[in-house]
């Protein structure tokens, strides 16, 4: 069995609640969009796609809502992943720039290498439009950080002003321009429709 399925299948597997699950495809299936026409290593893209949020799904982050706050999901998938890696198969030599290219991923890290820029990138499209709409939305009521919907609102406006500008791959930046369109007009269809009732 390849890596590659093993890793899926281990996602499959873990990913609490359920719907975490189709992040991980759609986020690969970014980098591939990204990636075209690059010279890089899809390897480590895809084994840092596939594993970068170990730490978000129920049963390996803290079910307590305080330990929750202080909860570091990043530093427990880059603990995790080499061990995964190793036991897949993964080529070993790689395995270093898969956890540096998950450390890395969020709109607020600066990625050092094409890899790690690419699933920079490839996240933060995902939190852009409709997918980051639905994926947000899901949170409130379960998730402790969004009892209300006027909880999230500030959220997607904070991820419409602070994520495009860190795109860092001029294809990222294309993909993104739908996609920022359609939150910006979502936001602004909540405010003329909910006024001050928003809860």
């Amino acid at each position: 069995m390849s890596f590659r399925t093993i890793i899926a299948e281990l996602i499959q597997k873990e990913a609490q609640p359920p719907d975490k699950y189709g992040h991980q495809p759609r986020l690969y299936a970014l980098t591939l969009k990204i990636g075209d026409g690059l010279v890089y290593d899809d390897d480590i893209v895809y084994a840092a796609s596939w594993l970068h949020d170990l730490g978000v799904f129920a049963g390996n982050r803290p079910a307590d809502p305080a330990q929750l706050a202080q909860w570091d999901h990043i530093a427990y998938a880059c603990n995790r992943v080499p061990e995964i890696l190793s036991a897949a198969g993964f080529p070993s030599e790689k395995i270093p720039f898969v956890v540096d290219a998950i450390r890395t991923h969020l709109p607020n890290q600066t990625p050092q290498t094409l890899e790690a820029a690419i699933l920079h990138d490839a996240d933060i499209l995902e939190q852009l439009g409709a997918m980051g709409i639905l994926r947000n939305v899901s949170k409130v009521g379960r998730d402790t950080r969004y009892t209300l919907f006027s909880d999230l609102v500030p959220v997607l406006r904070k991820v419409l002003a602070e994520s495009p500008p860190a795109l860092r791959i001029a294809r990222a930046r294309e993909l993104a321009a739908p996609k920022i369109r359609l939150l910006s007009a979502f936001l602004d269809a909540v405010e003329a429709e909910a006024g001050d009732f928003l809860c």
